[in-house]
């Protein structure tokens, strides 16, 4: 028996070892690209650096600098939080209606969805980026549609009132994730319930309203989440239409680091921009994640 049960652990042994060989790869590239550059940019961001020299120590500066002293900080911070507060919702809205409108019965409901979802392929892509800069331009599509109803248009990327606006525009359009995530979920509520409501004589908002959204409401927090997790981190968009302008209105926070990193040279100063974006954003996900209890349902937990 004892022999059985040494055999056993020797089994039990080489096959664990066997498996931290075959993700071996995977834990190189993760520690020495992603722990040990995290575990850098710690240091880096209570230094002088700049690349180019020695990194010096200076302790705190760098935070208090950009807390007491960098208007560009606050400015880039306000358009972040004023592109997420606006886009996340709305990307939201539109994913989960065009959702529940490709989840109905009808036919060739699968060439719809692939022409529907086929923009968000590319919607973050530069040649989009540029596409979107020439139509919200002075000459561009969206002012020349205007004309034939006999409205003056304007250059809407030159203007602080309006340069973030199209971006907005932009990341809503950018619908095809969120909607696809919210497709497979409307797929997984049973229709027994829409049967029931139906035999209740329930219209279509009210199961909408009372069936539909908490049933869902969990992966509409996971879309939550990971929607504003990336727009908390939006770059490419600002740095090709716009590059921050027109008087930093549309300066993201991102777009803020990197010209602090790649193009300045602070790269100690950049390291703590970083730390601070992702306090910012554990915070903001953990708020949601409190929130959820009062809104999110599970059926293991008895609906609560």
């Amino acid at each position: 028996m004892k022999l059985q049960t040494k055999t056993h652990k020797k089994i039990a042994k080489d096959i664990s070892l066997h498996g931290y060989l075959y993700i071996s790869p995977w834990l190189l590239g993760f520690f020495l690209l992603t722990v040990w550059p995290m575990i850098q940019s710690i240091y880096f961001s209570f230094t002088d650096y700049s690349l180019l020299e020695p990194a010096q120590w200076i302790g705190l500066r760098n935070f208090e600098k950009i807390f007491m002293d960098d208007t560009s900080f606050t400015n880039s911070l306000k358009a972040t939080l004023w592109f997420v507060a606006v886009s996340v919702p709305l990307k939201m809205a539109v994913a989960l209606l065009l959702a529940v409108v490709l989840n109905m019965k009808l036919r060739a409901m699968h060439i719809y969805r692939t022409v529907i979802y086929f923009p968000s392929l590319i919607g973050a892509s530069v040649a989009v980026a540029i596409l979107w800069s020439n139509i919200f331009g002075t000459s561009g599509l969206l002012n020349q549609m205007l004309s034939i109803f006999h409205i003056e248009g304007k250059n809407w990327i030159s203007l602080p009132e309006t340069a973030l606006g199209t971006l907005i525009v932009l990341a809503v359009w950018q619908f095809g994730s969120a909607m696809v995530i919210f497709l497979a979920g409307l797929k997984q509520i049973p229709g027994e319930y829409y049967e029931a409501s139906a035999v209740d004589g329930a219209g279509k908002i009210r199961t909408f309203i009372s069936i539909t959204l908490p049933l869902l409401s969990p992966i509409i927090l996971f879309n939550l989440v990971l929607q504003t997790i990336s727009s908390f981190q939006m770059f490419t968009q600002a740095f090709i239409i716009t590059k921050g302008g027109p008087v930093e209105s549309t300066y993201m926070y991102a777009l803020y680091l990197f010209d602090k990193a790649f193009a300045r040279f602070q790269m100690g100063y950049a390291s703590a921009l970083a730390w601070i974006l992702l306090v910012m954003i554990a915070v903001v996900t953990a708020l949601i994640f409190a929130t959820s209890r009062a809104w999110v349902h599970y059926e293991s937990e008895g609906g609560k």
